[in-house]
């Protein structure tokens, strides 16, 4: 069975012992959000009330409710099982073209093989509470199925959360986007993580918007949050 925590890395990332060690502790509970804002909290392992970081709830500061729902998918904190991974979540059948609102499903996860393209800080969101500090936002892996098809609707992007770049750190694993960057661009990965539509992106993307010329992923699905990178010694046969 799979670590659920983090997948150590076949080249260490930042003195990855294999060592369990508590996370850290949780911030006083807030109130959740009213339940017509929450039409994802039916799916496991979701939300949780004190899923608080450094005054930023799991809905982040958004307002309209379909974006707190969002948000809190995004800050999911419960690792997924090894029964919770979907065994059909491939880069592959994520490239596959086609209208693939559909395709997946928000309560599973899945792990991913593929090459990272590259690493760079994410924007400044509401899942974030706006937060500014490269820190405080998230981290955005672009993974491609080899490097000789790389360009912008050829990736799928999966994403580090602070929530977990904090858990990592007690673990003394640094996933901060600069050593992730370091580390990780240029090679090939395996990532687990929850399966995320991001709605937000549908017109940004080949698979929900073909043809478009400013288009820069294949897919809206992502794994996000990640909470498992392994570093691969070669290409997968």
């Amino acid at each position: 069975m799979r670590p659920l925590i983090v997948i150590c890395s076949v080249v260490a990332i930042a003195g990855c012992a294999g060592v369990q060690r508590e996370a850290p502790k949780e911030a006083p509970a807030t109130a959740a959000p009213p339940a017509a804002a929450l039409p994802n909290l039916t799916i496991a392992k979701v939300f949780r009330s004190n899923n608080v970081r450094k005054g930023c709830p799991p809905q982040g500061n958004a307002k309209p409710d379909s974006v707190k729902a969002l948000n809190i998918l995004k800050n999911r904190v419960e690792p997924p099982a090894d029964g919770d991974l979907d065994p059909a979540v491939t880069l592959e059948a994520m490239l596959q073209p086609g209208d693939d609102e559909d395709r997946w499903d928000e309560s599973k996860a899945g792990e991913l093989i593929g090459f990272v393209h590259d690493v760079k800080v994410g924007g400044i969101e509401t899942t974030n509470c706006k937060a500014t500090n490269p820190a405080d936002r998230d981290t955005h892996i672009e993974l491609v199925i080899d490097p000789a098809h790389a360009g912008p609707s050829q990736r799928i992007v999966v994403e580090v959360t602070p929530r977990w770049r904090d858990r990592m750190s007690a673990q003394n694993l640094d996933w901060s986007t600069e050593t992730l960057k370091h580390e990780i661009k240029g090679h090939w990965v395996r990532i687990r993580g929850w399966l995320f539509f991001d709605q937000e992106h549908v017109d940004q993307a080949e698979n929900t918007n073909p043809g478009n010329d400013k288009n820069w992923r294949a897919s809206v699905w992502e794994l996000h949050p990640i909470s498992g990178i392994e570093v691969m010694a070669a290409p997968p046969q």
